[in-house]
């Protein structure tokens, strides 16, 4: 019997209240060496839904795992006609005041790295640098027979000339760029091969169900070792891939500061959890420490 992945949690009734006061994550951002993990909840105020929040698309869509998407030829049309959709939405999002704040603080060498789980790319966009993307990124797409790698864009040409005239309206978009299409929607959309081998092509993301490669696990726990704290930005934690890197924060004694409206899995383990949205948060602790949000570059 095949087993789903972790999708929610329940809080537990002992856990921690969230607080209004930004004073412990100003002061952690200025003593530096601050490890910053970034989920689907930075991402919100750009346009893009979160998992679990209010209104979360976990609510009305279950996201494909590993295992639907390696199965069968029909869920990866699926996948593909919801992708393709929701690949355009995509790409107008543009990064907000708290990816911008990201980026100031690395800017301004506040920061020992960033672990984004999420696939948006809106960090990079902003100006961070050196972003370790937890979940990989849908800008990449991956053949799972051969291995090569290709630019999405190059794809979603592919997939625009073999399905000309396909642009249903969604009911929404994910955070894993996939839309809400019924399966008559969906219809006989078809899905194009790998170009060198013709074989099965992926996003280069990690599905629900799939590992996150050894190695980036392994470069992100390096991270957490050499920071001198760890700040948790828009994320519930509520799956081990973020998870496990708080637990290692806390088990080495180091300070874990979360920015989440919402209680989050890793909330017992935390100093504090900040109960805010996080553009304005991060705007009002980039202004304590007098950092500009933008340097006169133009983001996304």
């Amino acid at each position: 019997m095949r087993t789903r992945p972790t999708l929610s949690w329940t809080p537990a009734e002992d856990l921690p209240p969230g607080t209004t006061d930004l004073t412990p994550v100003t002061r952690a951002l200025g003593a530096g060496k601050v490890l910053v993990l970034s989920g689907a909840g930075i991402s919100t105020e750009s346009g893009i839904p979160d998992y679990r929040g209010e209104g979360g698309s976990l609510s009305r869509h279950t996201p494909m795992t590993f295992q639907e998407f390696t199965a069968a030829a029909q869920a990866r049309r699926r996948y593909w006609a919801r992708s393709h959709l929701g690949w355009r939405t995509f790409g107008r999002a543009r990064p907000n005041a708290g990816h911008r704040a990201v980026a100031a603080f690395e800017r301004h060498g506040l920061l020992s790295g960033v672990i984004t789980q999420n696939v948006d790319g809106l960090h990079q966009r902003a100006g961070s640098e050196g972003v370790v993307e937890l979940h990989g990124s849908l800008d990449r797409v991956v053949c799972l027979t051969c291995g090569a790698f290709s630019p999405r864009r190059e794809l979603a040409r592919r997939l625009q000339a073999a399905n000309a005239g396909f642009a249903p309206v969604a009911a929404g978009i994910n955070p894993d760029g996939d839309a809400d299409l019924t399966d008559d929607q969906v219809g006989d959309f078809q899905v194009v091969p790998c170009t060198a081998c013709g074989g099965i092509l992926k996003p280069d993301v990690v599905f629900f169900g799939e590992a996150v490669p050894p190695g980036r696990v392994e470069h992100c726990r390096e991270l957490v070792r050499e920071a001198a704290s760890l700040l948790v930005l828009g994320s519930s934690l509520t799956v081990m891939s973020g998870l496990r890197f708080v637990r290692q924060a806390a088990q080495a004694g180091k300070p874990v500061l979360i920015v989440n409206r919402d209680p989050t899995r890793g909330d017992r383990h935390a100093f504090t959890r900040v109960a805010l949205p996080l553009g304005s948060a991060l705007t009002a602790v980039a202004a304590q420490l007098g950092i500009p949000l933008d340097d006169g570059r133009r983001a996304g």
